[in-house]
Protein backbone atom coordinates (compact mmCIF):
# COMPACT_ATOMS: atom_id res chain seq x y z
CA UNK A 1 0.00 0.00 0.00
CA UNK A 2 1.45 3.31 -1.00
CA UNK A 3 2.16 5.31 2.05
CA UNK A 4 1.89 9.29 2.97
CA UNK A 5 5.58 10.46 3.87
CA UNK A 6 5.40 14.16 3.91
CA UNK A 7 1.84 15.09 1.80
CA UNK A 8 2.54 13.18 -0.95
CA UNK A 9 2.26 9.38 -2.28
CA UNK A 10 5.69 7.67 -2.64
CA UNK A 11 7.64 8.07 -5.94
CA UNK A 12 8.07 4.54 -7.49
CA UNK A 13 9.48 5.69 -10.73
CA UNK A 14 13.02 7.01 -8.99
CA UNK A 15 15.86 6.82 -11.93
CA UNK A 16 18.97 6.16 -9.89
CA UNK A 17 22.40 6.57 -11.59
CA UNK A 18 23.79 2.72 -10.65
CA UNK A 19 21.76 -0.55 -10.76
CA UNK A 20 20.98 -0.71 -6.71
CA UNK A 21 20.84 -4.05 -6.75
CA UNK A 22 25.02 -4.50 -7.24
CA UNK A 23 25.38 -2.67 -3.70
CA UNK A 24 25.58 -4.92 -1.35
CA UNK A 25 22.94 -3.72 1.83
CA UNK A 26 20.15 -4.41 3.66
CA UNK A 27 17.10 -2.10 2.58
CA UNK A 28 14.70 -2.75 0.65
CA UNK A 29 13.42 -1.35 -2.33
CA UNK A 30 10.29 0.34 -1.11
CA UNK A 31 12.34 1.81 2.30
CA UNK A 32 14.77 3.41 0.05
CA UNK A 33 12.06 4.71 -2.02
CA UNK A 34 10.65 6.78 1.00
CA UNK A 35 14.09 7.36 2.01
CA UNK A 36 14.30 9.72 -1.57
CA UNK A 37 10.93 11.31 -1.15
CA UNK A 38 12.28 12.76 2.81
CA UNK A 39 15.25 13.53 1.96
CA UNK A 40 14.33 15.38 -1.69
CA UNK A 41 10.92 16.76 0.31
CA UNK A 42 12.96 17.90 3.36
CA UNK A 43 15.85 19.54 1.71
CA UNK A 44 14.88 23.38 1.85
CA UNK A 45 15.50 22.54 6.09
CA UNK A 46 19.00 21.25 6.11
CA UNK A 47 21.62 18.44 5.26
CA UNK A 48 20.64 15.13 5.37
CA UNK A 49 22.75 12.68 7.60
CA UNK A 50 22.75 8.90 8.05
CA UNK A 51 24.14 6.92 10.92
CA UNK A 52 25.17 3.71 9.00
CA UNK A 53 26.17 3.66 5.35
CA UNK A 54 28.09 0.35 5.17
CA UNK A 55 28.12 -0.69 1.22
CA UNK A 56 26.52 2.89 0.41
CA UNK A 57 23.00 1.65 -0.93
CA UNK A 58 20.87 3.79 1.28
CA UNK A 59 23.29 6.71 0.39
CA UNK A 60 22.90 6.43 -2.81
CA UNK A 61 18.95 7.20 -2.63
CA UNK A 62 19.25 10.21 0.21
CA UNK A 63 22.08 11.35 -2.18
CA UNK A 64 20.40 11.02 -5.15
CA UNK A 65 17.34 13.23 -4.02
CA UNK A 66 19.35 15.48 -2.00
CA UNK A 67 21.47 16.42 -5.60
CA UNK A 68 18.11 17.08 -7.68
CA UNK A 69 17.90 19.79 -4.35
CA UNK A 70 21.06 20.94 -4.76
CA UNK A 71 22.01 19.86 -1.19
CA UNK A 72 24.28 17.39 0.68
CA UNK A 73 24.40 14.10 2.73
CA UNK A 74 26.54 13.55 5.94
CA UNK A 75 27.29 9.74 5.62
CA UNK A 76 28.67 8.58 9.25
CA UNK A 77 29.91 5.49 9.38
CA UNK A 78 33.04 3.88 11.41
CA UNK A 79 33.49 1.53 8.63
CA UNK A 80 34.46 -1.55 10.81
CA UNK A 81 30.96 -3.12 10.44
CA UNK A 82 28.13 -3.43 13.36
CA UNK A 83 28.40 -6.09 15.73
CA UNK A 84 26.41 -8.92 12.96
CA UNK A 85 29.30 -8.32 10.35
CA UNK A 86 31.57 -9.55 12.47
CA UNK A 87 34.14 -12.44 12.15
CA UNK A 88 31.75 -15.63 12.84
CA UNK A 89 28.46 -13.51 12.93
CA UNK A 90 25.41 -13.93 11.40
CA UNK A 91 26.31 -11.43 8.39
CA UNK A 92 30.05 -11.40 7.96
CA UNK A 93 30.91 -11.30 4.48
CA UNK A 94 34.48 -11.71 3.88
CA UNK A 95 34.78 -9.84 0.90
CA UNK A 96 34.82 -7.17 3.29
CA UNK A 97 37.48 -7.76 5.74
CA UNK A 98 40.94 -6.45 5.87
CA UNK A 99 42.90 -9.99 6.59
CA UNK A 100 46.01 -7.17 7.28
CA UNK A 101 44.22 -5.44 9.68
CA UNK A 102 41.99 -8.10 11.24
CA UNK A 103 39.25 -5.76 10.60
CA UNK A 104 36.13 -5.41 8.75
CA UNK A 105 36.71 -2.53 6.46
CA UNK A 106 33.51 -1.77 4.19
CA UNK A 107 35.01 2.29 3.23
CA UNK A 108 36.63 0.88 0.03
CA UNK A 109 33.24 -0.59 -1.23
CA UNK A 110 31.56 2.32 -0.06
CA UNK A 111 33.35 4.92 -1.84
CA UNK A 112 33.78 2.75 -5.41
CA UNK A 113 29.63 3.34 -4.69
CA UNK A 114 29.73 6.97 -4.28
CA UNK A 115 32.35 7.18 -7.23
CA UNK A 116 30.32 4.70 -9.43
CA UNK A 117 27.10 6.90 -8.78
CA UNK A 118 28.77 10.53 -10.08
CA UNK A 119 27.48 11.58 -6.24
CA UNK A 120 31.35 11.90 -4.68
CA UNK A 121 30.10 16.01 -4.71
CA UNK A 122 27.01 15.48 -2.85
CA UNK A 123 28.12 12.92 0.00
CA UNK A 124 30.30 14.05 2.58
CA UNK A 125 31.31 10.97 4.21
CA UNK A 126 32.59 11.27 8.06
CA UNK A 127 34.35 8.31 8.84
CA UNK A 128 34.02 8.03 12.90
CA UNK A 129 31.76 6.59 15.56
CA UNK A 130 28.15 7.96 15.81
CA UNK A 131 29.17 9.52 18.74
CA UNK A 132 32.68 11.48 17.97
CA UNK A 133 30.81 12.44 15.34
CA UNK A 134 28.20 14.25 17.21
CA UNK A 135 30.50 16.16 19.45
CA UNK A 136 30.30 19.75 19.09
CA UNK A 137 27.63 19.21 16.03
CA UNK A 138 25.50 22.20 15.38
CA UNK A 139 23.95 22.58 12.22
CA UNK A 140 20.36 21.76 11.91
CA UNK A 141 19.25 19.13 9.85
CA UNK A 142 16.62 18.06 7.36
CA UNK A 143 16.70 14.49 8.14
CA UNK A 144 18.34 12.14 10.01
CA UNK A 145 18.39 8.53 9.68
CA UNK A 146 19.63 5.86 11.88
CA UNK A 147 20.65 2.29 10.66
CA UNK A 148 23.36 2.12 12.89
CA UNK A 149 24.85 -0.42 15.14
CA UNK A 150 21.60 -2.87 16.42
CA UNK A 151 23.28 -2.95 20.27
CA UNK A 152 21.06 -1.06 22.79
CA UNK A 153 23.98 1.33 23.42
CA UNK A 154 24.45 1.88 19.83
CA UNK A 155 20.87 2.52 18.93
CA UNK A 156 20.55 4.83 22.56
CA UNK A 157 23.49 6.77 21.49
CA UNK A 158 22.62 7.23 17.80
CA UNK A 159 18.97 8.33 18.75
CA UNK A 160 20.20 11.01 21.52
CA UNK A 161 23.31 12.46 19.58
CA UNK A 162 20.81 13.09 16.16
CA UNK A 163 17.47 13.33 16.96
CA UNK A 164 17.93 16.95 18.72
CA UNK A 165 19.48 18.35 15.43
CA UNK A 166 16.30 17.45 12.98
CA UNK A 167 14.71 21.21 12.19
CA UNK A 168 11.07 21.53 12.98
CA UNK A 169 9.18 19.57 9.88
CA UNK A 170 12.02 17.55 9.27
CA UNK A 171 12.12 13.42 9.03
CA UNK A 172 13.55 11.01 11.64
CA UNK A 173 13.62 7.85 10.05
CA UNK A 174 15.04 4.64 11.65
CA UNK A 175 15.55 1.31 9.93
CA UNK A 176 14.74 -2.25 11.59
CA UNK A 177 11.79 -1.93 14.09
CA UNK A 178 10.59 -5.08 14.47
CA UNK A 179 7.80 -4.90 17.19
CA UNK A 180 7.76 -9.20 17.54
CA UNK A 181 11.00 -9.89 18.49
CA UNK A 182 10.84 -13.04 16.67
CA UNK A 183 11.30 -11.10 13.34
CA UNK A 184 14.45 -9.18 14.71
CA UNK A 185 16.11 -7.37 17.58
CA UNK A 186 14.44 -4.58 19.82
CA UNK A 187 16.87 -2.38 19.51
CA UNK A 188 15.75 0.03 16.69
CA UNK A 189 12.17 -0.32 18.03
CA UNK A 190 13.42 0.78 21.36
CA UNK A 191 14.36 3.87 20.10
CA UNK A 192 11.28 4.03 17.70
CA UNK A 193 9.11 3.91 20.47
CA UNK A 194 11.21 6.67 22.69
CA UNK A 195 10.47 9.63 19.69
CA UNK A 196 6.65 8.17 19.51
CA UNK A 197 6.57 9.12 22.96
CA UNK A 198 9.31 12.11 23.01
CA UNK A 199 6.92 14.60 22.48
CA UNK A 200 9.16 15.86 19.54
CA UNK A 201 7.49 14.16 17.10
CA UNK A 202 4.61 13.21 15.01
CA UNK A 203 4.42 9.60 13.62
CA UNK A 204 4.85 8.47 10.30
CA UNK A 205 3.48 5.33 8.72
CA UNK A 206 6.14 2.86 8.37
CA UNK A 207 7.21 1.36 5.35
CA UNK A 208 8.13 -2.12 5.56
CA UNK A 209 10.47 -2.39 8.62
CA UNK A 210 11.18 2.09 7.69
CA UNK A 211 9.91 3.74 10.69
CA UNK A 212 9.21 7.70 10.19
CA UNK A 213 8.50 10.32 12.37
CA UNK A 214 8.06 14.48 11.47
CA UNK A 215 9.65 16.61 13.95
CA UNK A 216 6.80 19.57 15.32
Amino acid sequence: MPLNVIDNAIDNTIDLPININTIKGFLAEDEGQALFQAARDTAHLGASLEVGSYCGKSTVYLATAAKIKNNIVYAIDHHRGSEEHQLGEEYHDNKLFDPQAQLMDTFKAFRKTMRDAQLEDTVVPIVASSQLASRNWSTPLGMVFIDGGHSMDAAMTDYRAWAGHIAVGGILAIHDIFPDPKDGGQAPYTIWKLAKASGLFEELPTVNTLGLFKRI
